[in-house]
C-alpha cells in the first residue's frame, strides 16, 4: 500500500519570536503504515500532532489528510481521523456508554455497528462492567481505555495518538498493538508519538526522530536503524554536535 493518508509539508510552528517548536518538518504517512514519531519531551511531537488534528492553528506549511487541507477542509479531515491526546479529557459527568454513544452520534455510526464495536472493544479492554459508571469515577487507565474505544468506534482512516500506551496495563497495550496491526492491514494509517523506543522498534514499519523541533531522520525503520538498535540511533542523534 502506498496511498498517502497524511502529508506534512514544510510545517513550522513558533510560540514566540525566538523559539520554534517545530521547524520545517515534512513527512508522509501511507495506508498500512504504523509510523512512530520519536523524540524527547519538548521536541515538538505534541505540537505536530495537535496541528495535524486541527486543534492548533499554524501559518507556515501545509498538512493534508487524504489529500484535503486540515486548514481549508477541517470537517472533512476530522471525519476520517481519530485523535487520542496524552491525557484524555473526557466528559466526567457522563457514563462510559453515554460518552461512546455521543461519539457514535458525532460520526454517524449506525446503531447496530456501534453496539457491536462497543461490546467487542469493551470486552477486549475489560471495561464492560464499568460502562454504566460515571467517567469521573474512572482511574486514569480506564479513561485511556475509553478514549481508545471511542477512537476505534468509527474506524477512521487515520489514527493520531500521543503516547497511546501510557497508562495502559500490559494486556491492554498488547491488545491495542494487535488492533493497530489489524486496522493497518485493512488500509488504515497510524501516526503516534512515543518515547518508548522498544515499542516503536517492535511495532512500527516507519519512524521519524525529532530533536529541538527539527526532523533528524525518517523513513523505513530498517533504513533508519541500519545495523544498530533504535536506541543506539536515537542516542546518537540526541548527542550530535555536543562537545
Amino acid at each position: 500500500m502506498n496511498e498517502t493518508v497524511l502529508k506534512i509539508n514544510h510545517f513550522s510552528k513558533s510560540y514566540s519570536k525566538t523559539k520554534r517548536a517545530v521547524d520545517d518538518l515534512s513527512l508522509e504517512v501511507c495506508a498500512g503504515d504504523i509510523y512512530g514519531f520519536i523524540g524527547q519531551n519538548g521536541a515538538g511531537k505534541t505540537t505536530t500532532l495537535r496541528a495535524v488534528t486541527g486543534i492548533l492553528d499554524f501559518s507556515e506549511g501545509e498538512i493534508l489528510i487524504d489529500g484535503k487541507s486540515i486548514k481549508e477542509q477541517p470537517v472533512a479531515c476530522k471525519q476520517i481521523t481519530a485523535y487520542i491526546p496524552d491525557n484524555p479529557d473526557l466528559y466526567e459527568f457522563l457514563t462510559g456508554v453515554q460518552y461512546l454513544n455521543y461519539i457514535g452520534d458525532i460520526y454517524g455510526v449506525p446503531d447496530a455497528v456501534r453496539k457491536e464495536r462497543i461490546q467487542k472493544y469493551a470486552a477486549m479492554f475489560h471495561i464492560s462492567d464499568d460502562l454504566g459508571a460515571l467517567i469521573g469515577s474512572y482511574s486514569h487507565g480506564m479513561k485511556q481505555k475509553l478514549a481508545v474505544i471511542s477512537a476505534l468506534l468509527h474506524e477512521p482512516k487515520l489514527f493520531v495518538l500521543d503516547e497511546p500506551f501510557v497508562g495502559l496495563d500490559p494486556e491492554a497495550a498488547f491488545n491495542l498493538k494487535n488492533v493497530f496491526r489489524e486496522l493497518c492491514g485493512r488500509g488504515a494509517a497510524i501516526f503516534f508519538s512515543t518515547h518508548v523506543l522498544d515499542v516503536a522498534e517492535k511495532l512500527c514499519n516507519k519512524i521519524a526522530i525529532i530533536k529541538g523541533g527539527k526532523l533528524m531522520a525518517s523513513g523505513d525503520i530498517d533504513a533508519v536503524r541500519g545495523d544498530d538498535s533504535l536506541e543506539e540511533v536515537f542516542m546518537e542523534v540526541l548527542h550530535e554536535n555536543e562537545g
